[in-house]
C-alpha cells in the first residue's frame, strides 16, 4: 500500500490501515461517493484496527458539499442515567476511572453518526445499499484480521490494567497472553452485529434487537448506561467552527470537541509571519500558540449545552492579534497546563463532484474502556474518563453531559482553488500534528508526502503518558533543538525517528482542475488509494 497517492479523477482516500483504505477505494470504484467510502472505512476499521477505535465510540464528520457547504454530523456520546458523583464515590473512586465497566460511561454515538451521514451520501446522489458498505467488515471481523505492530505493542503494554476487564482477554488476547506481531484475531460478535445492522438498519444499534443486547450486557457488568439512554440516542448536525486567513478558510468541528485549540493555533501562527519551514522560528511558534491554544480551551469548551460565551470571538481578528503580541519570540512560556490522552483514526475521502470529507472515530484510550460486550462484540469507549467528580468543574460529571472531546476533523478551502481534509490521532497531539502539517504543506508548500513524513514534535501528553515536557522525533536537526532548549522549552529527544506518540495523520486534497491527491502517516499501517 502506498503512502502517498496522486492524479486521481473519480475519487481518493486514506486511512491508518491498508485493508481499510482498499475497502473505501473499492466503494470508489462501485460507484460510491466519498461518504459512502467513508462509511465503509469506518466499519471497516473498526474490524482491523480495534486497539484504535470502533463502534462502541463515537464520531465526528465534516462534510463539504460540491456546492461549497460545509456540515458537522456530531456524534458525541452523553454520559448514562446512573452516572453520578455519587455512584463513583461510593465506589471508592476520587477521579474518574479509566478501565473497566464505571470508565464504560458513556454511550456510544459513532454509528449515530453514520446514520446522518448514510442520509448525506444519499441526498448527495448515492445509491449504494448498506450490505456493500459493511461487507468489507462483515469478512475482516468474521475470518480473521492480522494483528498490526501497534496492536502488538500496545496490548503489551496495556496488559496488567486490560486483562481483567469483561470481555477483553476472550476477544483480543490469545491463551491470556498478548498476541503477536501476524496473527490473525476475529471479532465474531461483532461481524454476527453488523450482519444484523444490515438487515435491521443502523437504527436498531440503539432502539431495537441489538440496543437491548448491549444494555443488557452494560448492566450485566455494572456499567451505568441504560436502555432508555440508548433510546435516547441521536447525532446532530451542526455549523463547523470557521476561521479566516490569508491563505482560505479553514473548518473545524465545534464543542464538545477541542476543534476551537486547533483553529486557534493555526490564526496565531500566521500572526507570527514566519518565513522558513522547519526552522526555530516555525517550531517554537507553532509550541506557543499551541499553549495559548490550550489555555483558551481548557477554560471554555464543555458540552455545547452549557457554553455560554460565544466561541466565535476566540478567532476574530481583535482576539487572535492580542494573543500572538504575546508570544516572545526567544523565551518559552511557562507549561504545563491540564494534560489530556487520546487514542484515534482519522480517515480522508473525496470524490470528482467536490465531495470532500474528514472524518474521525475513536475509543479515546487504547482499546477504550477495555469492555467488551459478549452479545454484541462491541468495544466499549472510555470517553468519559475525561469527566471531572469535582462538582464546580467545567467538565464536572452529570448523567445526560456530553464529556470533552480530544477529537476534531479538519477541513479548509483555500483560496488557490484547493480543498483539503486532514487530521490525526492523538490526543493532545491533535492540534499540534494537524498544525504541523498544514504549515508545512499549505504556507510552505512541501509536497504532501514529505510534509506527512517529516519530523513532529508533542507538548504534552498523550497515549496514556504522563509526560508533560516538549517531546521530539530524533530526526530533527541538532541546532535546533539547542535553540529549543536555550529558548526555556523542556526538551526530550525521542529514540525513535517515526513515533506513534506523534499521531498518525493523513490528508486527501481536492484540486481545482478536478484532480485528487492523498497521503497517510509512515508511522501508521495504512496510505491512500484513488480511482
Amino acid at each position: 500500500m502506498t503512502l502517498y497517492t496522486s492524479g486521481h479523477r473519480r475519487g481518493v482516500v486514506c486511512a491508518p490501515h491498508a485493508a481499510a483504505v482498499e475497502d473505501g477505494r473499492a466503494i470508489l470504484a462501485e460507484g460510491g461517493n466519498a461518504i459512502e467510502a467513508m462509511l465503509a472505512m469506518a466499519a471497516s476499521i473498526a474490524a482491523i484496527y480495534p486497539h484504535m477505535n470502533h463502534i462502541g465510540g463515537d464520531g465526528f464528520w465534516l462534510i463539504r458539499e460540491p456546492s461549497g457547504r460545509v456540515r458537522a454530523l456530531m456524534g458525541a456520546g452523553r454520559a448514562g442515567a446512573k452516572a453520578t458523583p455519587a455512584l463513583y464515590r461510593e465506589a471508592g473512586h476520587d477521579v474518574m476511572p479509566t478501565r473497566g465497566p464505571l470508565a464504560a460511561l458513556t454511550v456510544p454515538s459513532a454509528i449515530a453518526a453514520w446514520m446522518l451521514a448514510r442520509e448525506a451520501a444519499e441526498a448527495l446522489g448515492g445509491k449504494l445499499p448498506l450490505d456493500l458498505l459493511l461487507a468489507p467488515a462483515i469478512k475482516h471481523a468474521r475470518e480473521g484480521y492480522v494483528v498490526t505492530r501497534s496492536q502488538a505493542q500496545l496490548s503489551n503494554e496495556k496488559l496488567a490494567e486490560l486483562k481483567d476487564v469483561p470481555g477483553f482477554a476472550k476477544t483480543f488476547l490469545v491463551n491470556g497472553k498478548p498476541p503477536e506481531l501476524g496473527i490473525r484475531l476475529t471479532q465474531s460478535a461483532f461481524a454476527s452485529t453488523l450482519e444484523h445492522l444490515v438487515h435491521a438498519g443502523l437504527d436498531d444499534f440503539y432502539r431495537g434487537d441489538v440496543g437491548r443486547e448491549i444494555a443488557a450486557d452494560l448492566d450485566r457488568i455494572g456499567s451505568p448506561v441504560t436502555r432508555a439512554d440508548l433510546e435516547a440516542t441521536r447525532a446532530v448536525v451542526a455549523a463547523p467552527l470557521a476561521l479566516t486567513t490569508q491563505v482560505g478558510t479553514l473548518y473545524n468541528a465545534p464543542p464538545p470537541t477541542q476543534g476551537l485549540a486547533s483553529l486557534i493555533i493555526l490564526g496565531l501562527f500566521e500572526r507570527l509571519r514566519v518565513a522558513q519551514a522547519e526552522s526555530y522560528e516555525h517550531i517554537h511558534g507553532l509550541v506557543e500558540a499551541t499553549k495559548r491554544a490550550f489555555r483558551v480551551r481548557d477554560r471554555v469548551v464543555t458540552d455545547p449545552d452549557r457554553i455560554t460565551v460565544d466561541l466565535d470571538r476566540f478567532l476574530m481578528p481583535a482576539f487572535l492579534d492580542e494573543q500572538a503580541a504575546k508570544i516572545d519570540p526567544r523565551k518559552a512560556a511557562l507549561w504545563p497546563a491540564r494534560p489530556g490522552d487520546g487514542d484515534t483514526i482519522w480517515m480522508g475521502a473525496a470524490d470528482a463532484s467536490g465531495l470532500v470529507v474528514s472524518y474521525i472515530q475513536s475509543i479515546y484510550w487504547e482499546f477504550g474502556s477495555g469492555c467488551v460486550l459478549p452479545a454484541t462484540g462491541v468495544l466499549m469507549q472510555n470517553r468519559g474518563a475525561s469527566f471531572s467528580l469535582e462538582p464546580g468543574a467545567l467538565n464536572a460529571l452529570k448523567p445526560g453531559r456530553r464529556p470533552l472531546h480530544t477529537l476534531n476533523p479538519a477541513l479548509a478551502e483555500l483560496k488557490d482553488g484547493r480543498v483539503m481534509a486532514y487530521g490525526t490521532m492523538g490526543g493532545d497531539g491533535q492540534p499540534q500534528t494537524q498544525s504541523a502539517v498544514f504549515t508545512r504543506h499549505v504556507l510552505f508548500r512541501q509536497p504532501l508526502d514529505k510534509a506527512l513524513d517529516a519530523p513532529r514534535w508533542l507538548l504534552g501528553r498523550t497515549w496514556g503518558s504522563s509526560h508533560t515536557n516538549l517531546r521530539l522525533e530524533s530526526r530533527f536537526d541538532g541546532n535546533l533543538i539547542d535553540r529549543l532548549m536555550s529558548a526555556g522549552h523542556d526538551v526530550a529527544v525521542l529514540d525513535e525517528p517515526y513515533s506513534d506518540t506523534m499521531g498518525h495523520a493523513g490528508a486527501v486534497v481536492l484540486h481545482p482542475d478536478g484532480t485528487l491527491e492523498g497521503g497517510h502517516d509512515p508511522r501508521a499501517d495504512g496510505g491512500a488509494a484513488g480511482i
